[in-house]
């Protein structure tokens, strides 16, 4: 039976994922009253949603913003998403990733007890472990970064603090990519920004790039947000806490995807090695995936995106976008 949720609060709604759930949310709930809580100076969302603006960390502006909702779903979208920027960054990661879901979880239980949350945490909280094959939900989490380590702290946090009459759903996502994802911190996303800006005569036809032998389990991104929308409807059949991978199963080499992408682009074009863009060998895995069939089980949910669609249309976003930078 599909949940009918009346007041919702969605995090992180001007975002890459935010902004696909954000429509998806209001097509599944047209009636429902919807906030978008963003940060200072964030782009306004989805018109379909009211606009709340306040830091996430400052925890006595975020319960009051609960207790005005008073939601009966809470999407947790927003914090730190780049592993990347968050090794430059400990204490700012922790500090959005960790205590922005700790005072939002707690917010949840002092003024919204019944509410469902689902909180998006990350598939690399599993870490080492994925040096042993694909990851279920029973492999411990052996987080070997900073961005891991603040979500899986978030989670166990979580589950404490939402209180007993909530339902927790923890989604933990593979990598994820395609249309508007507007950030050049994430390895594809890069690549189809520098292959734009040569079709464009805007770079010289050579890409930089890292290390390409990694393997990595890619999803498209409206493949996961209908993950998350499937067991938001479902979260009345779930079981009060519960986690669900969301992964394809299978790992492509980014050096596989990247030729797909070499074959789709307009030009001809040259790929370089940069030393900046390599990872520490003690943190980057040869191999990450995820089993999703408790997920397949809950909800019936598959990966309806190929990694042709994926990068199509992350392609066509970032020939809109360079095209638009130079107008």
């Amino acid at each position: 039976m599909t949940a009918a949720y009346k007041r919702i609060l969605l995090t992180g709604g001007g975002g890459f994922v935010g902004a696909h759930a954000a429509g998806a949310l209001a097509a599944a709930w047209p009636d429902a009253f919807r906030v978008n809580l963003l940060r200072p100076g964030e782009s306004a969302g989805n018109p379909a949603f009211s606009v709340a603006v306040c830091d996430l960390t400052d925890e006595a502006a975020v319960d009051r913003l609960v207790a005005d909702v008073c939601p009966d779903l809470v999407v947790h979208l927003a914090g730190q998403a780049s592993i990347g920027q968050s090794a430059s960054a400990p204490e700012a990661t922790w500090r959005a990733n960790f205590h922005g879901a700790f005072g939002l979880g707690a917010a949840v239980g002092r003024h919204a007890p019944d509410a469902v949350m689902l909180f998006a945490s990350t598939a690399t909280a599993y870490g080492a472990s994925f040096a042993d094959g694909p990851a279920t939900e029973e492999t411990p989490l052996r987080p070997l970064d900073v961005y891991s380590r603040s979500k899986a702290a978030a989670e166990s946090a979580l589950a404490d603090v939402v209180g007993p009459r909530a339902r927790l759903l923890v989604a933990r996502p593979v990598n994820h990519s395609g249309p508007g994802q507007r950030s050049r911190h994430f390895v594809l996303s890069s690549f189809a920004a520098q292959i734009a800006a040569i079709e464009a005569g805007k770079a010289e036809p050579r890409l930089e790039v890292g290390d390409l032998s990694k393997a990595r389990d890619f999803l498209d991104v409206r493949d996961v947000v209908d993950a998350y929308m499937r067991l938001i409807a479902a979260a009345g059949d779930l079981p009060a806490r519960a986690v669900f991978n969301v992964g394809s199963g299978e790992a492509h080499s980014i050096a596989d995807l990247l030729e797909i992408m070499r074959g789709m682009a307009r030009r001809p074009f040259e790929v370089h090695v940069d030393p900046a863009r390599l990872r520490p060998a003690a943190t980057d895995l040869a191999s990450v995936r995820c089993d999703a069939t408790k997920l397949r089980a809950a909800t019936g949910w598959r990966p309806q995106h190929s990694m042709t669609d994926m990068l199509g249309a992350l392609l066509d976003h970032w020939r809109v976008e360079i095209a638009g930078d130079a107008a």
